[in-house]
């Protein structure tokens, strides 16, 4: 029942792209060219990144809105480094950025299972606590692409196979996830924590730790794509990506994952991150106001929680139909 409903999610927002994407070519054929089209996943590899370390986190029933703060506070401090040590290799500048991405994303997860504090109260305060250290640091100063080595602002821009790095990072997360969601003990411990806690303690799980373990997870992923924004934009400041973690949640949420936790893919939350990557792209372009995105995702958020909803409430009566017809 859940597989038929997550693939006719998929389905169904499969169809809205294209949908979407016709309608868009009819006023600009050139949107839908291969080229573009890699352009528009390119733009959207930061959101795919941060959405699939979201999708953990929501499908154990908590959530992360200091995704995009962390993504700032890391990739200031990954530019501040390369500023005083411009050779620094980039996978050394990259495991500092998964390290420390994850060291935050630990913070939030402590403070949700060994404190017990509601994980939208602690990710709220944290994604402030973020904010106010990179003021600190940087004593709210700019760094900008003259005081970047250039292969630290190259690398997610080197094209390999036809595709940028950046590109590339998401593609492999997007593996990397799947295998671990479908295939690992791991990834059916957050879903049975999601969908029942207390039986999942029944059966040996750690509500606490697994939990705790998707927000490093989500954590070492903000991190991650903090130096790849940094780096790509080739600009580092304290408001950088500013909302973007309600963008990172919206993508979740359209994809299919169930904010009740216990429901989601990764193909639906690529489909999400795509969905509204496209939007993003195609408004400027057929000459509509980019403040319309705001409007299109809200609603998209609206119709994606009430079909939810819908489908829990319909999964209920088949569920009493059945034990009716026990008895």
């Amino acid at each position: 029942m859940l597989k038929r409903l997550v693939k006719s999610r998929e389905m169904i927002l499969l169809s809205a792209i294209l949908v979407l994407l016709v309608l868009i070519s009819t006023r600009f054929p050139g949107f839908v060219a291969p080229a573009n089209m890699a352009n528009v996943f390119n733009d959207t590899a930061p959101l795919i990144i941060l959405a699939l370390g979201q999708m953990v986190v929501i499908v154990t029933r908590c959530i992360d809105l200091s995704v995009a703060a962390n993504l700032a506070l890391t990739g200031m401090v990954v530019a501040m480094i390369n500023t005083m040590a411009p050779g620094l290799p980039i996978p050394i500048i990259m495991a500092i950025a998964l390290t420390l991405g994850a060291m935050m994303g630990a913070i939030n997860g402590l403070l949700v299972w060994k404190v017990g504090i509601p994980p939208i109260v602690v990710t709220l305060g944290t994604m402030t606590i973020f904010r106010g250290i990179i003021f600190l640091l940087s004593d709210g100063a700019w760094i900008n692409a003259h005081e970047m080595s250039a292969s630290f602002t190259g690398f997610p821009r080197a094209v390999v196979l036809g595709l940028p790095m950046l590109s590339w990072i998401a593609i492999l997360m997007l593996g990397v996830f799947f295998v671990l969601v479908t295939r690992t003990p791991l990834g059916r411990s957050f879903f049975a924590v999601g969908g029942n806690p207390h039986a999942a303690v029944y059966t040996g799980i750690n509500v606490g730790r697994t939990q705790f373990t998707a927000f490093v997870l989500s954590g070492a992923l903000a991190g991650l794509t903090g130096y790849l924004w940094v780096a790509r934009y080739a600009v580092a400041y304290v408001d950088i990506a500013g909302g973007f973690e309600l963008e990172v949640v919206a993508a979740c949420v359209i994809g299919g994952v169930s904010i009740a936790g216990g429901i989601g893919s990764v193909g639906g939350v690529l489909l999400g991150a795509l969905f509204l990557g496209i939007v993003k792209n195609a408004l400027p372009v057929v000459h509509i106001s980019p403040f319309w995105q705001l409007a299109i995702s809200g609603s998209a958020i609206i119709i994606a929680v009430a079909f939810n909803a819908r489908a829990n409430r319909t999964q209920g009566r088949v569920i009493l139909k059945s034990a009716e017809h026990a008895t």
